[in-house]
């Protein structure tokens, strides 16, 4: 369709893998462009060959359409190709047995097409292509286990200067080749070739998305190299796999893409049957890296009389030389996986060193020296390693297997490079001769790996909450109902009063409800009154109701009460029964009515004031006052009071860790799993516990369906990656690690990018870590993915203390506070005068930025779990290189404070204050060591210099019970009053307001 209208006939030619499979018969085109050519043609496909599955996978069904140029009857029709066609065999593979498209009709250049409308070339002109096979290529089973291996080579940036040279018309002809070998079974590494690379000058950068290309040679219309459907999309380097995707990076890569480049955009596919994917795992396994290798092939220029430099290029000639041989090294090690299916990244080039290439590939030769056939390398010369014509024991050793080369102590060649005879000049020669070329232009090449499948498969959410399900016992059954008997005699006391009430109610109607006096009332009237009640009982039938009414709470008596439910044996059996029966129930008669008529009812329980984040910041203070069981008993009642509340069964169980009980934080973080099965804090703390007893298939579960519950989760993930490597699984380990990381990185830029978008404010989002507080914080992170420990209690600015309590202020400035000195006011913050500006602990000048480690710790300081808390601090200084920074102190600090080691506890603070003197909760936790230490005078310093910055310590709380305590102790009961009070300000509870009253009663 869309045929030019000067176009009178046309033929299709269809070709297969460079061979011709037919041509149509000659159509005429109809005046709305269309022509029908109805016909078939097809090839054998088969494992023994010439076409295989393998080409199915790569290579398309390629169509010509022809012009037929009608001469006279003594002459041949001349034929001109107007525009090509490609059709993907793929789908046959993944099971389709027929397939039908509409394939775009690209025009070749310098045919009439050309003229044709754009949209009429891509959009409406085309062919209508029919493709079916007589059953499935491949079983259900097959196409199961089998898998596509894709890989596009996009580009090679920033190539040396040398490399881009020397040609036409200062030199010949180039072609720009890149190779690898993929692992096949049973036979010899099949290598891909890449060629045809496009030099491409400074200038613009590549586009996106742009489509990828199919490899052929033999195609006339450029546009129909684009695969259909197929585009490279691109996306931030810093959520590639390979080396070049740090923020460092990020300049470097920016001006790459706009230099002197080689693309090609090229995808290879290879199909993998489940042999091959086995291999491959294997392969992987045992050699995590893939070299990819890439090379300059020169072509001599074509002498006069013989075919041009273009027919060199598609016959290839004798006269292709090798030079500036290089590899890059691609880590496969993320494919074994679970759920990773593609590789994406910046992969540095340097040159090829067989010694190199051998010791981290197990490689033994070049891919380059398995596809000498398709590159005509059958000069002796372009094989040499070192200059001039190879000489006779080097022919000899050509001949001979690799092995046997080895074998006698000549080593194979270490590098492909051109001969003298190539080279244009002196300097040319020393650029490509040198070794740090490809280092010193910072060569890369960015390339995709891609299967259809996972290696690994990852397992559902479903399935991995039902595992959890099974790991996680049921509640027990209720026990049997001990109380039933209460119950039945309950139910009878109600039945009798409410009867009471209804007999008195018809009394009442009867003889009104004003008693006489109680002279006037004598016997005979009573009797006769009792005699007319029953009466009127009696006719009315109310007296029948009366007792069907108690007949079920008597029966209830009977088998609750003296769990009779069987009949007597006898008459004196049944005589006795109801006779004690009888006895007894006139006697809880007697005192469900005297109940009614003579006792009020008990007053209903007051309500309980103490509110659920009282009872948490109660038990918090108890914990850091070492009150453990006074703490104890402030959690249980929290979780009597709401037992249907995970985060109270969370913090009780990290009550529990703190006091090295793992079995019963097990299962508090089990309850509070089973009753909120999606909270990943829960998924977490269980996997947690289930390292530390030992459970490594249950921890397992829980850390791989809390990222599965929550993929945005950097601590999550990072979790993750200390378990595995716990387990010594380090290949899942640096892929959960580099999760973790592209996820902090994505948070950073969004969090940059907010704070550019809000004029400079500043972001409140956890993009920098402070040091870890005793007390969780109840925090809202800009962006998904950062698990803090929630905490009930709200916290106020230093900014916001006048604002927010202008009456407690007004109250301190009263003349009630005559000894309250200036200076202690102004350390206060009571009063407006210059004070040191403390920066936030993890963004201090010069501190490096946050890490993944750091934010894993910030939440394990606060679980108390400490074994792990170590393991990301160890990490964290490998990141920094032997030198700490003031978080990583603080943190290590707190975890030797937490086990009770004081001496490290000391030693870590004092590095933390050379690294940073002016940090709040440095001082704040050297006050928390004297203080332990019983060294009130020493704690009372620290403390006081902690609240005399503008930045309030993480645990400003903690700070003001204990500095209020230390001035009791020391008789300053002005400034213990002043303290107790900012203490009730920022958290009321009854130790502060004890203080508060204990201070103004010695005032």
């Amino acid at each position: 369709r869309a045929i030019k209208s000067e176009v009178s006939a046309t033929l299709v030619r269809v070709e297969y893998k460079g061979s011709i499979l037919g041509d149509s018969s000659k159509a005429d085109v109809s005046p709305d462009g269309t022509a029908k050519y109805n016909f078939e043609c097809s090839f054998e496909c088969s494992p023994a060959g010439p076409i295989t599955l393998q080409d199915l996978a790569q290579q398309p069904v390629l169509l010509t359409v022809i012009e037929v140029l009608q001469k006279d009857k003594k002459q041949k029709d001349k034929t001109m190709p107007l525009g090509q066609a490609v059709v993907d065999l793929l789908p046959l593979l993944q099971g389709q047995c027929s397939l039908k498209v509409s394939a775009p009709l690209y025009a070749v250049p310098a045919s009439p097409s050309e003229s044709l409308h754009p949209e009429a070339k891509v959009c409406r002109g085309g062919l209508e292509v029919t493709v079916c096979t007589p059953e499935p290529l491949l079983s259900a089973a097959q196409i199961s286990s089998g898998n596509l291996l894709s890989i596009t080579l996009e580009a090679a940036y920033s190539v040396p200067e040398a490399f881009a040279s020397a040609g036409p018309p200062a030199g010949p002809l180039q072609n720009y080749i890149a190779a690898l070998q993929v692992p096949v079974p049973g036979e010899q590494d099949f290598p891909l070739l890449f060629k045809n690379g496009i030099l491409k000058l400074a200038g613009e950068k590549e586009p996106l998305p742009r489509p990828r290309k199919w490899p052929l040679d033999n195609i006339l219309a450029p546009g129909a190299l684009s695969i259909p459907s197929s585009f490279i999309l691109g996306g931030p380097f810093e959520d590639e796999d390979g080396e070049l995707n740090k923020p460092e990076d990020r300049e470097f890569r920016t001006q790459a893409e706009s230099r002197k480049r080689i693309v090609w955009d090229v995808e290879r596919r290879r199909y993998l049957d489940a042999a091959a994917v086995l291999h491959l795992q294997q392969h992987i396994l045992e050699c995590q890296y893939w070299p990819v290798e890439l090379c300059r092939v020169a072509l001599a220029a074509a002498s006069k009389g013989k075919s041009s430099k273009a027919d060199k290029v598609r016959a290839g000639g004798d006269d292709k030389q090798i030079s500036f041989h290089g590899v890059a090294y691609v880590n496969m090690v993320p494919l074994l996986c679970p759920g990773v299916k593609c590789i994406r990244g910046a992969f540095p080039v340097c040159s090829y060193q067989d010694s190199q290439v051998l010791e981290k590939t197990k490689r033994q030769h070049s891919a380059f020296q398995d596809l000498r056939t398709q590159l005509s390398l059958n000069k002796e010369g372009s094989w040499t390693p070192g200059t001039g014509s190879p000489s006779k024991a080097q022919k000899e050793d050509k001949e001979k297997p690799l092995i046997q080369r080895v074998r006698s102590g000549r080593a194979p060649p270490k590098t492909f490079m051109l001969p003298d005879m190539a080279l244009g000049s002196t300097t040319l020669r020393e650029q490509c001769l040198s070794p740090q070329q490809y280092a010193e232009a910072g060569t890369f090449l960015l390339l995709e790996i891609k299967l259809d499948k996972a290696l690994v498969a990852r397992r559902s959410h479903e399935e991995l909450s039902r595992r959890i399900k099974e790991m996680i016992p049921p509640r027990p059954p209720l026990p049997p109902r001990t109380s039933g008997a209460k119950k039945a005699v309950e139910d009878y006391h109600n039945h009798v009063t409410s009867i009471a009430v209804s007999i008195l109610e018809e009394y009442q109607e009867l003889f009104g409800k004003q008693l006489p006096e109680q002279e006037a009332i004598d016997h005979q009237t009573l009797e006769d009154q009792k005699h007319q009640l029953c009466f009127e009982l009696n006719t009315s039938g109310k007296y029948f109701a009366f007792k069907e009414q108690l007949k079920y709470a008597v029966v209830n008596i009977v088998r609750e009460k003296y769990l009779k439910t069987t009949g007597f044996e006898s008459q004196e059996q049944l005589q006795a029964f109801l006779s004690e029966l009888y006895v007894y129930l006139v006697q809880q008669m007697h005192i469900a009515l005297n109940q009614l008529l003579f006792e009020e009812p008990a007053p209903p329980a007051p309500p309980s004031h103490t509110t659920q984040e009282q009872l948490w910041l109660c038990a918090r203070e108890a914990e850091f006052n070492k009150d453990y069981k006074l703490a104890s008993l402030y959690h249980q009642q929290r979780v009597a009071q709401d037992q249907h509340k995970a985060q109270h069964w969370l913090d009780y169980g990290i009550f529990c860790l703190l006091l090295q009980d793992a079995a019963k934080a097990q299962q508090c973080f089990q309850q509070a799993l089973s009753l909120d099965p999606h909270n990943v804090q829960s998924l977490l703390l269980c996997g947690i516990v289930a390292v530390t007893l030992q459970h490594y298939e249950e921890a397992e579960i829980f850390f791989e369906d809390a990222c599965c519950l929550e993929p945005s989760s950097v601590v999550a993930w990072t979790l993750s990656g200390l378990f595995f490597e716990l387990q010594t699984n380090d290949i899942q380990a640096e892929m959960d690690f580099r999760e973790a990381k592209k996820l902090l990185q994505a948070q950073e830029r969004s969090s940059s990018e907010a704070a550019e978008g809000e004029g400079g404010q500043e972001d409140i989002s956890d993009g920098c870590l402070r040091s870890p507080s005793p007390a969780p914080e109840e925090c809202t992170p800009a962006s998904h993915g950062d698990l803090l420990l929630k905490s009930p209690t709200p916290r106020y600015s230093p900014l916001q203390k006048k604002k927010s309590f202008p009456a407690l202020f007004s109250f301190l400035s009263s003349p009630f506070l005559p000894n309250l000195a200036p200076n202690w006011a102004a350390a206060l913050g009571l009063m407006e005068k210059p004070s040191l500006a403390a920066p936030p602990p993890g963004s201090a000048p010069g501190q490096p930025p946050c890490s993944i480690f750091m934010k894993a710790v910030e939440f394990l300081l606060k679980a108390n779990a400490v074994q792990f808390a170590h393991r990301a601090l160890a990490h964290e200084l490998l990141i920094l290189q032997g030198r700490p920074s003031c978080a990583y102190y603080l943190a290590l600090a707190q975890t030797y404070l937490l086990k009770e080691d004081l001496p490290r506890c000391e030693e870590c603070l004092c590095e933390a204050t050379k690294t940073d003197y002016i940090n709040p909760n440095i001082w704040a936790q050297k006050g928390h060591l004297s203080y332990l230490r019983r060294d009130f005078g020493k704690a009372k310093k620290c403390y006081e210099r902690a609240i005399s910055f503008q930045q309030d310590p993480e645990d400003v709380h903690f700070v003001y019970l204990h500095l209020g305590s230390i001035y009791l102790e020391e008789k300053e009961h002005c400034q213990a009053k002043q303290t107790y009070l900012l203490a009730c300000k920022s958290s009321a509870t009854c130790l502060t307001w004890l203080g508060v009253g204990i201070s103004c009663y010695r005032v």
